[in-house]
């Protein structure tokens, strides 16, 4: 399993800034992750989770993988779990 975290640049409520977290392997995987470190399930989008910035050093603790954002993404593409919004329906992606 390899879960993978980018830095976290990306604005969002509260202030805070937001890091993506995504597998490389499954969405399963990744799912299992998240709720270990105590993500939200709303938290996840199309094919990551929006990872608030006070979690991200528990992340890495855990054994997430620290990337730069384009190797999250390339690495998405690779293992066939990237998801683009135009490939999406009305849901976004959000597991049910």
């Amino acid at each position: 399993m390899s879960i993978i975290v980018d830095t976290p640049l990306w604005p969002g409520p509260r202030g805070w800034l937001f890091a993506h977290l995504a597998g490389d392997t499954s969405y399963e995987e990744l799912h299992v992750f998240a709720r270990r470190l105590g993500l939200d399930p709303r938290a996840f989008d199309r094919d990551h989770y929006d990872l608030p910035e006070h979690l991200h050093a528990r992340a890495l603790r855990m054994g997430a993988e620290h990337v730069c954002s384009r190797e999250l993404v390339t690495r998405l593409r690779a293992a066939g779990l990237r998801r683009p919004k135009a490939a999406l329906g009305a849901s976004g992606g959000r597991p049910r």
